[in-house]
C-alpha cells in the first residue's frame, strides 16, 4: 500500500482537518453526543475505523486499484462502508428472515473496490485483535477474495437462484445461522413493549428510555414531512392505507457511532391490523453527507439524488434485494430524511465469540458471497438503471479475470498497510481527544 508517511503530528493535524470537514457543523450541534461518539472510538482500533470512513476515503483517494477500475466497474453501487460488523438479519419484503449486508447510511456509486478494500482491512484489525498471526490474516483475506471472485463469475455465467441462495434459515451455518435463530426468536411485541405502554386502550410511547416529547409545532412539522413520506414508498407497500394511522411521535437523538448528533424521531403506527401487538414503530432520522460521496466528483451521480434522504433509500433498494417495505425518504427543516421501520427482527453478527481461525475463515467466505451478491444486484436489471446501465457483476468479472492473481493481493497488501495505519491512527486519536485537542468538545 503507497501512502504518504507522516509523523505523529502531522497525521493528528491531518485527522483533525478531516474531522472538521466531516463532523464539523453537527459536533458544533451537540458536542455532548460527539463525547459519546469518540469515546466508543477511542475502546479499540477497529471501532475507531468503524468511525472514521471520512478519514479511510481521504486516504484512499490516493491509493491505486491496479487495473480492475474502468468506466464501468469504477462506476457501482456500493455499501459505502463495508466492514465486518456491517451485517446482520432482517425481514424482507416477502416475510423471509435474510443474513445479509445492512446499513446503507454510506452507500453511493463507486469504485466496487473501495467495497472489497475497506472490509479487507476491517478483516485485519480483528484478525490482529484476536492475535491472528499476519499469515493467518493474509489466509483470510485470500479467503474473501476468492469467495467474492467465485460468486461473481457464478452470478455473471448466469447461475440460477437456487445455485446461489441467500443466507436465510434454510441455507445458512455457524454464526450466520445462529444470528438468523436469534433473530426468529425476537417478537414484535417484545419490541412494542420496550418501547411503548398501553394508556386508555390505545398504544403510545412510553416516557424516558432516550424518548423527547415533542412541542405542537416541532410534532406538527414531523407529520407533514410523514405524509410526504408516504408519497415515496412502493404501490406494493399501501395495500392497507389505516396501516399508516399515526398514534403517537417522539423525539430521539443519535448517539451511536455513526448517527451522533443527528436529529431523529419515532412514529408510531397503526400496523397491518388492528390488533395492538401489531403496531409498527418507524424511525425518521436526518440522513448524512456519504464519506465516499467527498472524493468522486461525477456530476450525473451527484446531481441525480433530490437529497441525502433520498439517495440512502435509492441505494438499498438497489443493493438490497425485497428491501423493508417500510423503506422511504422525506424531508424537514429543508434536510433529507431517511424513513424506515424499527425492525424487531435486526440482530448485528457478533464477532465476540468467533474465535477458532476454522470458523472465522468460513464466515469470511459468506461474508465475500454476500458481498458479491449485493453488488450484482445493484444493476440494469435491478430497476434502478439510470446511474448503473450495465451488468455489474459481468463488468467486475471482466475486471478480475484480467488479472487473477493480482485480485487477492491488491486485498492483502492493502488489508496489512491499512490495518497497521489505522493502528497508529487510533492510538493518536486517542492522544488528541484525552488531551483536548479535538476544537468543539
Amino acid at each position: 500500500m503507497s501512502v504518504p508517511e507522516l509523523s505523529a503530528e502531522q497525521r493528528g493535524e491531518q485527522i483533525l482537518a478531516v474531522f472538521d470537514t466531516a463532523f464539523g457543523e453537527l459536533l458544533a450541534a451537540d458536542p455532548a453526543a460527539f463525547r459519546v461518539k469518540f469515546r466508543k472510538m477511542a475502546a479499540s482500533a477497529f471501532a475507531f475505523y468503524r468511525g472514521t470512513a471520512c478519514l479511510f476515503y481521504h486516504d484512499l483517494e490516493h491509493i491505486p486499484d491496479g487495473s480492475y477500475l474502468d468506466e464501468r466497474t469504477g462506476k457501482v453501487w456500493i455499501h459505502g462502508d463495508l466492514h465486518a460488523e456491517n451485517f446482520g438479519t432482517y425481514m424482507d419484503s416477502q416475510g423471509r428472515l435474510i443474513f445479509n449486508v445492512n446499513d446503507f447510511d454510506e452507500a453511493y456509486v463507486g469504485p466496487f473496490t473501495w467495497d472489497l478494500k475497506r472490509f479487507a482491512a476491517s478483516v485485519a484489525l480483528i484478525g490482529y485483535s484476536k492475535a491472528l498471526s499476519d499469515e493467518q490474516i493474509t489466509g483470510l483475506v485470500r479467503t474473501y477474495a476468492s469467495a467474492y471472485r467465485e460468486r461473481i463469475h457464478a452470478l455473471a455465467t448466469g447461475a440460477k437462484d437456487d445455485e446461489v441462495p441467500p443466507f436465510t434459515l434454510d441455507t445458512a451455518e455457524g454464526p450466520l445461522l445462529g444470528a438468523l435463530r436469534s433473530a426468529r426468536s425476537l417478537t414484535r411485541f417484545g419490541l412494542l413493549d420496550s418501547m411503548t405502554e398501553i394508556r386508555d386502550f390505545e398504544r403510545r410511547f412510553s416516557a424516558g428510555g432516550g424518548a423527547v416529547e415533542l412541542d405542537a409545532a416541532t410534532r406538527y412539522k414531523v407529520l407533514a414531512a410523514f405524509d410526504g413520506y408516504l408519497e415515496t414508498l412502493p404501490e406494493s407497500s399501501l395495500s392497507r392505507p389505516d396501516s399508516y394511522r399515526v398514534k403517537d411521535v417522539v423525539g430521539r437523538r443519535g448517539i451511536g457511532i455513526g448517527s451522533a448528533g443527528l436529529p431523529s424521531y419515532n412514529i408510531l403506527l397503526e400496523g397491518n391490523s388492528d390488533a395492538l401487538e401489531n403496531d409498527v414503530v418507524i424511525y425518521l432520522k436526518q440522513a448524512q453527507t456519504p464519506a465516499v460521496s467527498r472524493h468522486l466528483t461525477d456530476p450525473a451521480v451527484r446531481e441525480y439524488f433530490r437529497h441525502e434522504g433520498h439517495r440512502t433509500v435509492i441505494s438499498q433498494r438497489a443493493l438490497q434485494a425485497h428491501a423493508d417495505p417500510w423503506l422511504g425518504w422525506t424531508e424537514l427543516d429543508g434536510s433529507g430524511q431517511l424513513v424506515a421501520e424499527v425492525s424487531p427482527y435486526a440482530v448485528d453478527l457478533d464477532w465476540s465469540d468467533i474465535d477458532e481461525a476454522d470458523e472465522i475463515a468460513a464466515v469470511i467466505a459468506d461474508l465475500g458471497r454476500a458481498t458479491a451478491t449485493m453488488h450484482a444486484a445493484a444493476d440494469d436489471e435491478s430497476g434502478h438503471s439510470e446511474l448503473v446501465p450495465f451488468s455489474t457483476e459481468r463488468a467486475i468479472d471482466a475486471a478480475i479475470a484480467g488479472d487473477e492473481n493480482g485480485f487477492g493481493d491488491l486485498l492483502v497488501e492493502f488489508a496489512h498497510g491499512y490495518g497497521a495505519r489505522a493502528r497508529r491512527d487510533h492510538q493518536i486519536f486517542v492522544d488528541l481527544f484525552r488531551n483536548g485537542r479535538i476544537p468543539g468538545l
